[in-house]
């Protein structure tokens, strides 16, 4: 992944392809690269102005594609960025998605001969459509992509045949654009509008012949398709919002999306385990540490608290966790059954980067959990874990605290298997990760009721949020983004500490949100929630769907679906993250650049 952009028509291509590119910086990318039939391709780690100034000023060509890439398979290396060629050097393809069987069909192609130049799945494809060739392109990219198992959006061209471009599309968006004597495709509808406004989008299943003047989609079968241009009317920034108000709105929807892709290909859910090819080097010495130092900050820090109670409770592995600003400045011992696990959306926080060097100083295993393939974090720990979130544009981070979730339950999964978890509780565990996104899409099909408790709680200027055991952390990541996109004084403590202090805040003008799912601690919470209205606080409640003691308590109930107690924070956090953005759409405010925040905080 991540964009991809192709042209045919009477221009010079390679401006054009470069421009393309550019309108999709915004989905994130550590390469990018393009290809003009006639010409070699052209590749550069880096921004599109690294790889403007490789593009030769005399390349000639009036058709080309062109790939932004953000890694999975592969470091952020100009061998990894794309296009990629077959063992001739006259296919070119750009792909986004994940092939899933990509080792088992590269086995397949070394065993005939084929040398590859990556690190990539997507090499691969690239190789096998060669290898099927027989002078019809069509034909040879239906032809590999049946024996292809995983997601693709792709663009293929044949250096024999500049005129013409092939596209498929299974699980990752592609676009085509119809203009006046050119035609184009991309991966997201915003890179056309400076083209045209007619487009076609294929479905899953389907591919397309491409020309200057025309075009035809049929299914991968080649059963052709009568598909018509529609219209679109939106800006560049609406088309990559996806029709969504705010990037923060569409990255929260994109939850389940998320949670499919952090765990594709990492369980065995007969075996109720998870497979992390991050840490197989170091797994022996995994399962054998006598303990786990997580850092973090910001969300991150909350999401490492949720992993100690993970660990400690389902892997028998005692777990403290750190501030990254904090960790590096005390005193720390060298231990080597010791482990610092740091996590990290952007893999550059300064604070996290300094504590994983530390930990490095003392001679301790380090072990990342990080978003950005190739970012300095990713590169200097020992072992890790990818969360594969993808970009995240909104600076309140909403789905990649998801995914960090979802990786230190798989992590739980992997260490607990091997220290005690039985086999009938990881296939449950298992299980229900595989049923989460689907959960999380019937959440968020109506969030109505949502809306409607944002929109009255947006006029108070303070906000108390409290819960117990793994609900702790979601309410300090709760209290998070209140602050974060609404600016409004928003405290977190756990249930038990409110008559230690802070319930003296508490009056009518102080609500209080309180997570209340149906846990061991159901009944304590709910002495909380009495203490609170016994000092007039208004409550809102995120209780578990069927609780009706609840409603005789709390001024208003967010219901979410009861899931395993180990993915119950997650359920629990979308409301809570969708209470921040309406309040703050509700206020006026850009929930997407709140003031005097950075996306990634690169300094100490």
């Amino acid at each position: 992944m991540c964009g991809i952009f192709g042209y045919v028509g009477s221009k010079t291509a390679a401006p054009v392809l470069l421009d393309g590119l550019r309108t999709l910086e915004y989905r994130g990318y550590d390469s990018a690269g393009i290809f003009v039939p006639g010409n070699e391709p052209v590749r550069s780690v880096g921004p599109i102005d690294n790889l403007a100034k490789k593009v030769p000023a005399a390349i000639s060509g009036t058709s080309g594609i062109a790939h932004t890439r953000w890694a999975t398979h592969g470091a952020p290396t100009e061998a990894n960025a794309h296009p990629h060629l077959d063992m001739s050097g006259a296919i070119a393809l750009v792909h986004n998605g994940i092939i899933e069987n990509y080792r088992e069909l590269r086995e397949g192609l070394v065993t005939q001969g084929i040398i590859f130049n990556s690190d990539t799945d997507s090499e691969v494809l690239a190789k096998l459509i060669g290898t099927v060739y027989r002078g019809d392109l069509l034909q040879a990219v239906r032809e590999a992509l049946r024996v292809v198992r995983g997601t693709y959006g792709i663009a293929v061209m044949h250096a024999k045949n500049p005129d013409e471009i092939i596209v498929a599309r299974m699980g990752s968006p592609i676009v085509l654009g119809l203009g006046i004597d050119e035609n184009l495709v991309a991966s997201d509808p915003s890179a056309l509008l400076a083209h045209t406004k007619d487009v076609i989008f294929l479905n899953d299943g389907e591919c397309a012949v491409v020309r200057k003047g025309s075009y035809q989609v049929l299914t991968i079968e080649g059963k052709k398709l009568n598909k018509l241009p529609e219209k679109v009317e939106w800006d560049v920034e609406s088309v990559q919002k996806q029709g969504y108000e705010h990037f923060m709105l569409k990255e929260i929807y994109e939850a389940p999306e998320v949670i499919e892709n952090t765990i594709r290909g990492r369980l065995l859910v007969e075996k109720g385990r998870a497979k992390l090819g991050g840490l197989e080097g170091k797994l022996n010495t995994l399962v054998g540490l006598n303990r786990v130092t997580i850092v973090g900050c910001g969300s991150a820090y909350y999401a490492g608290q949720i992993g100690r109670y993970l660990f400690e409770e389902y892997a028998n592995l005692p777990t403290e966790v750190e501030l990254g600003s904090e960790y590096r400045y005390k005193k720390n011992l060298p231990d080597k059954r010791n482990a610092v696990l740091a996590i990290t959306q952007s893999g550059e926080t300064a604070d996290t980067l300094a504590s994983v060097r530390e930990a490095k100083r003392l001679g301790l295993l380090t072990i990342g959990v990080v978003n950005t393939v190739g970012s300095t974090i990713a590169r200097e720990t020992d072992v890790g874990v990818y969360n594969h979130a993808g970009p995240e544009i909104a600076v309140a981070s909403t789905k990649a605290f998801i995914s960090q979730l979802t990786v230190l339950t798989l992590m739980t999964l992997l260490l607990g298997r091997e220290r005690g978890l039985s086999l009938e509780e990881g296939q449950k565990i298992a299980r229900g990760l595989i049923e989460l996104p689907g959960v999380l899409r019937d959440m968020l099909a109506d969030t109505s009721h949502i809306k409607a408790v944002a929109t009255r709680y947006a006029k108070y200027s303070n906000a108390m949020f409290i819960g117990r055991k793994l609900h702790t952390p979601i309410a300090y990541e709760g209290s998070l983004k209140l602050k974060e996109v609404t600016y409004t004084h928003a405290e977190a403590y756990a249930g038990g500490e409110l008559k230690h202090g802070s319930i003296a805040l508490l009056d009518e003008h102080f609500p209080v949100v309180a997570l209340v799912p149906e846990d061991d601690v159901y009944e304590k919470m709910i002495s909380n929630i009495e203490e609170v209205r016994a000092r007039k606080a208004p409550v809102l409640a995120i209780a578990t769907e069927g609780d009706r003691q609840i409603d005789a308590l709390a001024d208003d109930v967010l219901f979410v679906p009861k899931v395993h107690p180990i993915l119950q924070p997650i359920v629990s956090t979308i409301p809570l993250q969708l209470l921040a953005y309406y309040v703050g759409v509700e206020k006026g405010l850009n929930v997407d650049r709140p003031r005097n925040l950075a996306k990634s905080v690169t300094v100490e």
